[in-house]
């Protein structure tokens, strides 16, 4: 996949919305459901075995389709996800991180998230 400009970056990042709000349930039901099932859990309502299964599943195909897109889900708690872009002649990664409003933040793709900048 190519560069995103920051434009594209935030309309992808809008489309991906829906999965991504997805993702962060079904993370809590997989956890939740994982504690479950550890020797002395407390049972859930969410199910057992097969339930879990099925909420891994589901995580794998929403960070697929994330994936997909070109940018690159960095981190799953937190969600944290990545744009290739370009500013002024610099290789950078646009960076969403959740519970972020917008795609306001970038980082050079040598420095990673400790050198996180504001968008200009």
């Amino acid at each position: 996949m190519g560069l995103f400009t920051v434009t594209q970056a935030r309309a992808e990042l809008a489309r991906l919305r829906p999965v991504l709000d997805e993702l962060v349930v079904m993370r809590a039901d997989a956890a939740e459901l994982a504690a479950a099932m550890a020797p002395g859990g407390t049972p859930t309502p969410l199910g057992g075995l097969p339930e879990w299964k099925a909420a891994a599943a589901r995580l794998d195909e929403l960070m697929s389709e994330v994936q997909r897109t070109g940018a690159d889900l960095k981190s799953l708690a937190p969600l944290l996800v990545d744009f290739p872009s370009d500013l002024d002649g610099v290789p950078v990664l646009l960076c969403w991180l959740e519970g972020e409003v917008e795609l306001g933040w970038y980082h050079r793709v040598d420095l990673g998230f400790a050198g996180r900048r504001r968008l200009p």
